[in-house]
């Protein structure tokens, strides 16, 4: 099976969208950015501004802010919030070229599933994301790190000889934009893997508006940290998921190590006054926890927490 990939679209093109749509686009592909009004307008006079590695490129690209701009890419990047998961597959869904794959590159484990049931004649590929990046103001994306992903299956289905070289060609295409790309039989356990570096982290740098290596310097909040780790992989496991608890410690470590300055999602969506993830993060491994008959009070707490602030600033 042979597959070109001539139109990609980036629906939610925020930072993540929007860096990954950069990379293609320096690469000499066709690339859409469907995102809000005033980043749209912004794309459109100047370009996208990227700055990574120290320097600054305009980066031209399609932008539009009209979810039908979908219509004829043969490769959709699905950044949105995952609250508005649902909604924009549904209003996605009549736009979609036939033979359309689906790349959810999201935070949550929650997301392709929902993508697919709006979708269902299409492939989705589960995608984890390692990238820090941020988009101060419209038009502006910044990279402070990484920019790999991991694809693959959604579900054994997806494992067949055609599912095989759709994922291979979607890894070929990234290769040549410069951005790694690993296909893994087992995408959904890395999906829960991110998840249980995002309870950990994402709650507490929006609380405090710490980054990451500030964080994990103080022992308290290590512990705090490593209690949501527990909690995440035995939820996990509960769903029959292979999480093992050792390697997401130390993989929870890695990441402070790796990242010391970043902010997270969740605390750049607070700094900025917007509603957070958080329901599709510690939320739902509270949720399912409660489901599954497993405690989850860190999770639980964290929630809470965040949605406190949020609830705050929404009554201000």
């Amino acid at each position: 099976m042979s597959m070109g990939f001539q139109h990609i679209a980036v629906v939610g093109a925020g930072a993540v969208g929007g860096f990954f749509g950069a990379m293609l686009a320096k690469a000499g592909h066709r690339v859409t950015l469907i995102g809000r009004a005033a980043h749209v307008q912004a794309i459109q006079r100047d370009g996208l501004q990227l700055h990574k590695g120290g320097q600054v490129e305009a980066v031209r690209l399609g932008a539009s802010s009209d979810i039908a701009a979908v219509q004829g890419a043969d490769l959709v990047l699905f950044c949105v919030k995952s609250t508005d998961t649902a909604a924009a597959a549904r209003q996605m869904a009549p736009h979609l070229a036939p033979a359309a794959v689906v790349l959810s590159l999201q935070n949550g484990v929650d997301n392709p599933p929902v993508i697919a049931r709006q979708v269902p004649a299409h492939a989705v590929v589960p995608t984890v994301v390692y990238v820090a990046t941020a988009m101060p103001e419209p038009g502006v994306v910044k990279h402070f790190g990484r920019g790999d992903l991991v694809i693959g299956p959604l579900n054994a289905a997806g494992a067949d000889v055609a599912g095989q070289a759709r994922l291979q060609a979607v890894a070929d295409l990234f290769a040549g934009a410069g951005v790694p790309v690993r296909i893994s039989p087992t995408v959904m356990v890395e999906l829960w893997s991110k998840l249980m570096v995002n309870c950990a982290y994402n709650a507490i740098s929006g609380l405090a508006q710490l980054p990451y290596g500030r964080m994990a310097a103080l022992p308290e909040v290590q512990a705090v940290m490593r209690t949501a780790v527990q909690e995440v992989v035995a939820v996990a496991q509960a769903e029959g998921v292979d999480l093992p608890l050792q390697a997401s410690l130390e993989a929870m470590d890695a990441i402070a190590r790796a990242m010391p300055a970043q902010l997270s999602s969740t605390a750049q969506d607070m700094a900025r006054g917007k509603l957070s993830e958080i329901d599709h993060l510690n939320g739902y491994v509270a949720r399912r926890g409660a489901e599954l008959g497993i405690p989850t009070p860190v999770n639980q707490t964290l929630h809470a927490l965040v949605k406190l602030v949020e609830a705050g600033r929404a009554a201000a």
